[in-house]
């Protein structure tokens, strides 16, 4: 497990919490709107510091910052995963976990000791063979509707999360939004076509996705607008 990098403190990642974000290297998807795209391979990744290091400067957050968030990449693929979260509880710091879903093992794990305080999942596409374009690799579905099963138990507190690419179309969106059970938070993220991405194509504008929303509303009415 390597760490690319250390946000010392964000005001948004973490909701209603002061916190410093930490990305691990390396991810098992190859999303073309993705934005850290330079950590998907973890061999080819700089170590920003060690785990050793990152303890030691939390020790001194302590009192400052609420909260850690895990990000990457995509944090759930590390088997040493579980024992950083032990160790920035043990600090006394809230935890939340950004993820893909596709490994609801590890996710059970962390959910089944209590060392998480809020999740992210990332919700691609709908559950379908659109689920693999968008990600750009094969996705294994059952392991999606798993995590989604787990956060549904309410042992957490959890969002849903969707930025909508080139690939997605308001189609899409309406069939992903039967997926939305009506108390969750579904955020729709506009896509921000940087050098680092991928794709380059066309994409729901922040005014369409607006438009998109009212029509989504009546099946997922806790959904959002993020980012725009």
């Amino acid at each position: 497990m390597k760490i690319a990098g250390l946000q010392k403190v964000s005001l948004i990642d973490f909701p209603e919490k002061v916190a410093a974000t930490v990305f691990l290297a390396g991810c098992n998807l190859d999303c073309g709107y993705c934005y850290n795209r330079w950590m998907l391979d973890e061999n080819a990744v700089e170590e920003a510091l060690s785990r050793e290091a990152l303890l030691a400067w939390l020790q001194t957050r302590r009192g400052l910052l609420d909260g850690v968030c895990l990000s990457g990449g995509e944090p759930t693929i590390h088997a040493e995963l579980v024992d950083l979260a032990r160790e920035i509880k043990a600090l006394g710091f809230a935890l939340k976990l950004d993820t893909n879903g596709t490994r609801p093992g590890a996710l059970r794990t962390l959910l089944g000791e209590g060392l998480l305080d809020y999740i992210a999942l990332d919700l691609k596409a709908p559950l379908d063979a659109r689920y693999h374009r968008v990600a750009g690799v094969r996705v294994p579905l059952e392991a999606l509707r798993e995590s989604l099963a787990l956060l549904r138990q309410g042992r957490c507190p959890y969002e849903l999360r969707t930025t909508v690419g080139p690939s997605l179309t308001p189609k899409d969106l309406l069939d992903m939004a039967r997926l939305i059970e009506p108390q969750e938070t579904w955020y729709l993220q506009p896509f921000v076509p940087t050098e680092t991405v991928r794709e380059k194509g066309p994409a729901l504008s922040a005014e369409a996705l607006g438009r998109i929303l009212e029509a989504l509303k009546p099946l997922a009415p806790a959904a959002r607008l993020r980012g725009a």
